[in-house]
């Protein structure tokens, strides 16, 4: 996983804040794969209630970005229970649990 300690502190901390304290955070894409460079920060919130993520994705970058220096990160988000989409598949299937 190419993220750093304080990454990975930084986006669970803004992940609780923002989601709430239930929240699951996973990250998936070029990011968890060691021999590969660069790349965004691709993240999977799993959250109990329903989730307006183009809202909460504003909140959860600033708080963020109090943290780490500001890069590109996607997020995608989840309601518990919900069939996910393809692209959901693929951070439940290939997502490492931060």
């Amino acid at each position: 996983m190419r993220l750093t300690d304080k990454e990975v502190s930084a986006i669970k901390a803004a992940t609780r804040l923002t989601f709430g304290p239930d929240a699951v955070v996973r990250l998936y894409g070029s990011r968890t794969i060691d021999t590969r460079c660069g790349g965004d920060i691709d993240l999977h919130v799993e959250t109990q209630d329903e989730v307006d993520v183009w809202r909460a994705k504003d909140v959860f970058l600033e708080r963020l970005f109090a943290r780490i220096d500001a890069q590109r990160v996607d997020l995608i988000a989840t309601k518990r229970g919900a069939t996910p989409t393809p692209i959901e598949q693929i951070a439940y299937r290939d997502g490492v649990v931060l």
